[in-house]
């Protein structure tokens, strides 16, 4: 395939009968979003109580947008969904899968959910059909996920695979979706690569047209950079902490340089969510099994599990250890707007705590659920405050905007002690010490 990089604007082309298998963050919000453009869309999960909230125009995840998008599109019928690969499969001419590939034991993503899928497909398809591999796979899935299709009793010939990997983040998946920086589309035959820019006509933005192979690439060499690019700059945050040097000048000295850019240089806890996690260690094990040194990556990772580890330690030292001391955290999803706790740093904290003897009280305002969940034995509180109740130290771990305005005054009232831990450079050390508490945060500078 040739590369190609088109400006597209305003729909010129018939609309399209489109399903899509898995109604997580990326099924659902690309659904969500085709069918906003005005192609019919068939949204596919066993899960029919999910299904039963997106047929009344409510989405089952916490999304900026997508219920008011939701709402539009089921109302008017360009949306619908199923229990049924099969039902789905009718007429259709696009399909989608984005189901999970969580991480293995060894890293290797799990194709268990995309090999269930590929055989139903193969099962029913009813004529010529390009499949979309949405779901974040690794290099080679294109020809693995025909092959299960066509053992399942589908004809080779009416299946063409296509590699359209999302670029989404979490809290702005909508929007991203809606305005996306590029669309990237792996493809064996021309024919295939037209369809798919047909379908993405009515979107302004590049559009590169290039093998399967590399499409699927893109995806992992995508999130491992931007993974580096923060374990690199909370790296230098443990410089800043040791040389008395400020992180937030450093990032801004780097950032102003074009070549670097400022985004993706805000020191914390590191990264977590479902992405980063997965495709660094997807990419570790790809490099492996092919004989490549994935030893940049590696360094990427323990980086990233050093800056928690070093942050819980710090906090235990402050503390006096662990034993009969009670934390407060002000959040638990791994970054703000969004409900995904999903390797959240919050979660390390709660298990180092109690692990050594301390207790904790949780406050988020959308993961709580989630956490819930996951989490049984993790107390939580509705009311932000009642976190530093009687709490001998607090950590801000999301800088959620509902913590913006807390009264660091009523703060200090209710805590047993005065150590406040921002893990997100968030919180201004001259308002938090003005109450009489003790400020530290990561990467110096505004904190300890």
């Amino acid at each position: 395939m040739t590369r190609s990089t088109t400006q597209a604007v305003g729909r010129v082309n018939p609309k399209m009968k489109v399903a899509v298998i898995g109604t997580g963050y990326v099924g659902l919000v690309t659904g969500a979003v085709l069918a906003e453009v005005g192609h019919d869309v068939v949204c596919v999960d066993r899960d029919q109580s999910k299904l039963d909230k997106i047929d009344n125009g409510v989405s089952p995840i916490y999304e900026a947008g997508l219920n008011e998008v939701l709402s539009d599109v089921v109302s008017t019928g360009r949306l619908v969904t199923t229990t049924s690969i099969e039902e789905s499969l009718k007429g259709c001419e696009v399909l989608f899968i984005a189901v999970g590939t969580p991480s293995g034991p060894d890293g290797q993503p799990d194709m268990s959910q995309v090999k269930s899928v590929a055989a139903e497909i193969g099962k029913h398809v009813y004529g010529p059909l390009i499949v979309v591999n949405k779901s974040t796979v690794p290099i080679g899935s294109a020809d693995v996920v025909k092959s299960w299709i066509v053992e399942a009793g589908a004809n080779a010939d009416t299946i063409s695979m296509v590699s359209n990997p999302e670029f989404l983040r979490e809290g702005s998946a909508v929007k991203d979706t809606q305005q996306p920086s590029r669309i990237v589309i792996g493809a064996s035959d021309e024919a295939s690569a037209d369809k798919m820019k047909e379908l993405y006509d009515s979107f302004d933005c590049p559009v590169l047209v290039t093998d399967v192979a590399s499409a699927e690439l893109i995806k992992y060499a995508s999130n491992c950079f931007l993974a580096t690019k923060i374990s690199f700059i909370n790296a230098m945050s443990h410089l800043c902490e040791l040389t008395g040097a400020n992180v937030d000048s450093i990032a801004e000295g780097m950032g102003l340089d074009d070549r670097i850019g400022p985004k993706f240089l805000g020191a914390g806890l590191g990264w977590g969510g479902s992405c980063f996690p997965k495709d660094v260690d997807a990419l570790i094990q790809i490099s492996e099994s092919l004989g490549a040194d994935p030893g940049l990556l590696r360094e990427v990772k323990g980086i990233n599990q050093a800056q928690t580890s070093r942050f819980i330690d710090r906090l235990r030292d402050e503390l006096g250890g662990f034993e009969g001391k009670k934390v407060g955290l002000f959040g638990l999803a791994f970054k703000p707007n969004t409900d995904d706790i999903r390797d959240a740093k919050s979660i390390q904290i709660f298990k180092a705590v109690t692990r050594e003897g301390g207790s904790v009280l949780a406050h988020d305002p959308a993961a709580g659920d989630y956490a819930k969940a996951d989490h049984p034995e993790l107390p939580q509180t509705d009311i932000p405050l009642e976190v530093a109740r009687d709490a001998d130290a607090v950590v801000l771990v999301t800088e959620w905007k509902q913590y913006n305005d807390i009264d660091f005054s009523e703060m200090a009232d209710l805590m047993k002690g005065d150590v406040v831990f921002d893990g997100r450079r968030h919180w201004d050390k001259a308002a938090v010490e003005a109450a009489g508490l003790r400020y530290f945060t990561i990467g110096g500078g505004t904190g300890d």
